[in-house]
């Protein structure tokens, strides 16, 4: 028998983050805290499971396993160094409840036989052992837990005592908290009685110390998806002799055993008996690597680091307002659980994934025995790793801290729907009607750009139209007479302009049960005003914190809309945005720091900013997929029982008593509420506010680039810079078209006027601020114009349209509108049915006329 595998690599006293994020590809993704599920892989890991893979594949998988039998005979040493167990002492297997389900049968467990569990136990093997109790007689004793949450170990001693016992189990770290069982306690206790001690190290190996000969522990059982950063689908066990000797799997596999005669076998004379000649060699393989990485940079470094890292993290999400920690006090290592006030664990993660943090929820049905004593249904679990940074770190506690706030303010004032007098008269509307009607002999035509869906081919309608966001606009209808313009009827609304914000309130009020009519001037989804396209930003920086409130209620509005839809729409990349150092009006927001050029080019590697510049950072700062949010948004309006009429120019409308008409080329409409989202054609619709409105022609471009590369997702985010030619911004384009690039800046223009492609001149001011700060971007590949309709303040016109009571507008979104399309949908609504709406009044149209409230 050979000595126990020590590791022999130097262990240092410190970890190089920075160098394993490098090493570690999945860090450009996100922000990443699911070690306890599945850590992200490092590229080596990756490149010894392709290596072997293509082996295979030139060689054949069982020439390829001779080649690779060095390799492969090393992981065996690599685990047994980490365990300090002899090689022949380990068994690689599929996964840890696979190890488990081996170990645990060939004890042979018989009627009457006392397994004595602690309630730190997984749910795999509490099932195992609970249908051993109702199939084979076991008895299954639960031990409790001590005041610290850990397993009570006078209790264990006590029920060791009462009688023979055939296994002591417990989880050293259970999948629900981040407690830390006394496994060398517990394993004593049993080694006092000559019990056998199997330790589920599942969630602890790669993070805490497990040695088994320290533990006391004669079995154990792990994964390697987990902290050892292994790929998915490897395992392994581990049986200390003499007790090796003594067990037989109940199965045994050609890997384990030697048919030796008719009727006889022998079992292999180490560990190897728990295997199948059935395996993942590449796995294996990673496996390996993976030992390699954690015996490099030392495990008692990592455990140190880890720990450390966690209970960082664990005292700062407590200091967070509405954030309750489900961490018993017994707790260490690298897992943080906790719960927010109000809200279900569930939808914490889904709300942090929608900013790019990746952890899970834990419900009770995985950890029973532990977490229905302590009243949770469900908790939040993060777990850090080595390529954990304190952007990570901030970026999830931030996120956490947004996420409770709103539940509280959600709990402070419960949504509730009131109509006024009048509409409590009106029935909803009934099932979407839609239809067409001429478009205006005046309407430019246009050919809708790669990035906008065509509106020239009618889709049939349903009943019950899908909220699909890859699905196409809803289609009209043809007809001699319009349904939506039936004789003397008359709306609770009426929406003029069906872009981000139209689409939004039309939806709203729809869904609030108003009877509600949206009226297009052109084709749905066409490419002439200012929410065309396929993507937009999203950002929390601002320059005044009159627009915070409405920032938060935007990035709540996107995450209920993607909930509706069933869809995602907001993609997190976090962003950069630059100025000239010291100007007055600086970015900052909830969340957002400055940085300099050289932070900003470590946060953006592929972005460089002029000398003399900073950069305000925003973390959750990201992309819309505005094709798609426009198409959800219009589609869940007709499910709510709105009705549609594109190519309906709108030509004029009037207050008629308490009502207003609205006329357009197909004939007049009377409701009571007019809401006016008509973005460029806004001035001609408000004659009164069109001294105030300019609108502008923009250019934007793809720029050819690598997405793998520093202008890729990896290396780039959402940002702008403030140059000379204008504001640069733009972002990589997530379908692998390149780099979109824009210029906030071009000349005015007349809605009515046509639209030619960006010229030569446009494209070359373009191109060269996207060399100044972009190096790498190639050739412009396609372009597209909009228009922006802007103020001198470049703050919206959101509210009544001065001296038209019954009259609301939304407009002059000054280029930075889109962000916010739920949100001021959902203002509109309000308006319409009369809830105040205060934190609106920094945006009202009165303070452009004189003597205008502000």
């Amino acid at each position: 028998m050979s000595a126990p595998v020590t590791a022999t690599s130097p262990t240092p006293t410190t970890l190089d983050v920075a160098a394993e994020r490098m090493r570690t590809p999945g860090c450009s993704t996100g922000h990443h805290f699911n070690s306890a599920g599945a850590a992200l892989l490092a590229s080596s890991t990756v490149e010894a499971v392709i290596d072997h893979l293509r082996a295979e594949s030139l060689h054949g998988g069982y020439e390829a396993a001779k080649l690779a039998a060095d390799e492969l005979a090393a992981v065996y040493d690599r685990t047994a160094a980490l365990l300090g167990v002899h090689a022949d002492e380990v068994a690689l297997v599929e996964s840890a409840t696979a190890g488990w389900q081996r170990i645990v049968s060939s004890l042979r467990l018989r009627p009457g036989d006392r397994v004595l569990a602690a309630r730190s136990s997984y749910v795999s093997s509490a099932l195992h052992l609970l249908a051993a109790e109702r199939d084979a007689g076991i008895r299954v004793e639960v031990l409790p837990n001590g005041p610290d949450g850990a397993t009570d170990l006078e209790m264990l001693e006590r029920a060791l005592r009462a009688g023979p016992a055939a296994l002591v189990t417990a989880a050293h770290v259970p999948t629900s908290s981040g407690l830390v069982e006394p496994a060398a306690a517990i394993g004593a206790s049993a080694a006092a009685h000559g019990v056998p001690f199997l330790l589920d190290a599942t969630q602890s190996l790669g993070q805490l110390p497990t040695d088994m000969e320290a533990l006391g522990c004669d079995l154990l059982i792990g994964t390697g998806r987990k902290f050892l950063r292994a790929p998915r689908g490897t395992g392994l066990l581990a049986v200390r002799r003499p007790l090796l000797e003594r067990l037989a799997p109940q199965a045994p596999d050609v890997r384990g055993a030697l048919w030796t005669g008719e009727r006889s076998w022998e079992l292999a004379p180490d560990a190897r008996r728990f295997e199948l000649w059935e395996a993942a060699h590449a796995l294996r393989l990673g496996l390996g690597s993976a030992l390699a990485d954690l015996h490099r940079l030392g495990p008692r470094a990592v455990f140190a680091h880890l720990t450390a890292l966690a209970a960082r993290l664990r005292e700062r999400l407590g200091a967070v307002p509405g954030v309750r920690l489900a961490d018993p006090s017994a707790a260490g290592g690298a897992i943080v659980t906790f719960v927010v006030d109000g809200l279900d664990a569930g939808e914490v993660q889904r709300q942090l994934a929608l900013r790019r943090v990746y952890l899970v929820a834990v419900p009770a049905a995985h950890g029973r025995w532990d977490m229905d004593p302590r009243g949770l249904a469900k908790v939040v679990r993060a777990s850090v790793h080595v390529y954990t940074d304190d952007d990570d770190l901030d970026a999830l506690v931030e996120a956490v801290a947004q996420i409770a706030a709103a539940a509280r303010r959600t709990a402070r004032t419960p949504s509730d729907v009131t109509a006024t007098a009048s509409e409590a008269t009106t029935a909803p509307a009934p099932a979407a009607v839609r239809a067409t009607a001429s478009p205006s002999a005046s309407a430019p035509t246009s050919v809708p750009p790669p990035d906008s869906p065509s509106a020239s081919t009618p889709v049939p309608a349903t009943d019950t139209p899908s909220a699909s966001a890859s699905g196409p606009f809803p289609a009209a209808l043809p007809g001699a007479r319009p349904a939506w313009q039936a004789t003397g009827h008359l709306y609770d609304a009426v929406v003029v302009g069906l872009g981000v914000h139209g689409s939004a309130a039309l939806r709203q009020l729809a869904e609030r049960g108003l009877d509600v009519l949206g009226l297009e001037r052109f084709a749905l989804g066409h490419d002439l005003g200012s929410s065309h396209g396929a993507t937009r930003m999203i950002r929390r920086a601002y320059p005044h914190p009159d627009w915070d409130g409405l920032v938060d209620t935007a990035y709540r509005a996107w995450a209920e809309l993607e909930e509706a839809a069933k869809s995602r729409l907001v993609d997190v990349t976090g962003g950069l945005y630059a100025a000239p150092a010291g100007r007055p009006d600086a970015l900052r927001g909830p969340g957002c720091r400055s940085v300099d050029a050289d932070e900003a080019a470590r946060i953006f590697p592929g972005l460089r900013l002029p000398e003399g510049f900073t950069a305000v950072h925003d973390p959750a700062a990201g992309i819309i997929n505005a094709c798609q949010a426009l198409r959800v948004q219009l589609t869940l309006a007709e499910r709510a029982g709105a009705r549609i009429a594109d190519r309906t120019p709108v030509t004029d409308w009037q207050p008629d008593g308490d009502h207003v008409l609205v006329r357009t080329a197909s004939g007049p409409v009377r409701a009571r509420r007019l809401v006016l989202c008509a973005g460029p054609w806004t001035p001609s619709l408000v004659p009164s506010l069109a001294g105030h409105l300019t609108v502008t022609r923009i250019v934007n471009a793809y720029f050819a680039a690598d997405p793998r590369g520093p202008l890729g997702p990896s290396g780039l985010g959402s940002f702008s810079v403030d140059l000379p030619e204008g504001l640069l911004y733009g972002f990589p384009a997530d379908d692998g078209r390149g780099l979109k690039a824009g210029l906030d800046a071009g000349p005015p223009w007349d809605p009515e006027a046509a639209r030619p492609a960006a010229t030569a001149d446009e494209l070359t001011l373009l191109t060269r601020a996207v060399a100044r700060v972009l190096p790498g971007a190639g050739a412009v590949t396609e372009s597209l114009t909009c228009l922006y309709t802007m103020t001198a303040d470049r703050r919206f016109l959101v509210g009544e349209v001065p001296g038209a009571p019954g009259v609301l507008m939304a407009s002059a979104c000054s280029g930075h509108g889109f962000k916010f399309g739920p949100a001021i949908g959902a203002a509109l609504a309000d308006l319409v049915c009369e809830r105040p709406r205060p934190d609106l009044d920094f945006l009202s149209p009165a303070r452009l006329i004189p003597g205008g409230a502000r």
